[in-house]
């Protein structure tokens, strides 16, 4: 049986005992949707990247410990968003160390102005990133569940599954972070 013919759990085990080409696999069934999480969660692209190969690696190393009864999806999209919480909490940390260096002022790194989410709105292409840079300003536990729900294409339950909430904490979430999208977006002068 060809590695695309298997499932998830036949190639995760298989990987478990080395199989490069079972773990290669993987990583091609699961890339695009790794990458997507990412970049809504942090709207660069070249960071998503980082993330994504950030992801495979943290993947590729603990396979050890990954129990082949669960998903495997839902076990590597756990470890993108910490991956993805882990940029973020650098990120923090690389403003506030600028901000002490630099003596800027604190409006200058904070989240990105409307006047910038505006400036991208022109295009279609800016457009789109005019809203990633928006879903990038989130709360992370609003955004991670309209990433999931979303552009990964989760169910709400799958998406409690994921997080260990209920389903009705991931509907409150997503109402939040889509009223929040939407401030944002109207500060900006984005018709939404």
């Amino acid at each position: 049986m060809s590695a695309s013919a298997q499932s998830d759990a036949v190639l995760a085990a298989q990987a478990q005992n080395g199989s490069r080409s079972a773990f290669d696999e993987l990583v091609s069934r699961h890339k695009a949707q790794i990458f997507r999480i990412a970049r809504h969660y942090v709207a660069n692209s070249d960071d998503a990247l980082d993330i994504l190969q950030d992801t495979f690696v943290a993947a590729w190393l603990g396979l050890k410990r990954y129990d082949t009864g669960r998903d495997f999806g839902a076990w590597l999209r756990t470890i993108a968003l910490n991956k993805c919480r882990d940029f973020g909490r650098r990120q923090t940390v690389r403003r506030t160390v600028m901000r002490l260096f630099a003596r800027l002022d604190t409006s200058q790194t904070s989240v990105p102005a409307p006047d910038i989410i505006a400036e991208h709105a022109q295009t279609r292409e800016g457009r789109l990133r005019a809203l990633d840079v928006a879903i990038a300003t989130l709360p992370a536990a609003h955004k991670e569940v309209l990433i999931l729900t979303a552009f990964a294409g989760l169910s709400q339950q799958q998406v409690a599954d994921q997080l260990g909430i209920t389903t009705k904490a991931v509907e409150m979430k997503v109402r939040r972070a889509k009223q929040r999208l939407e401030e944002i977006l109207r500060e900006s002068g984005w018709d939404t």
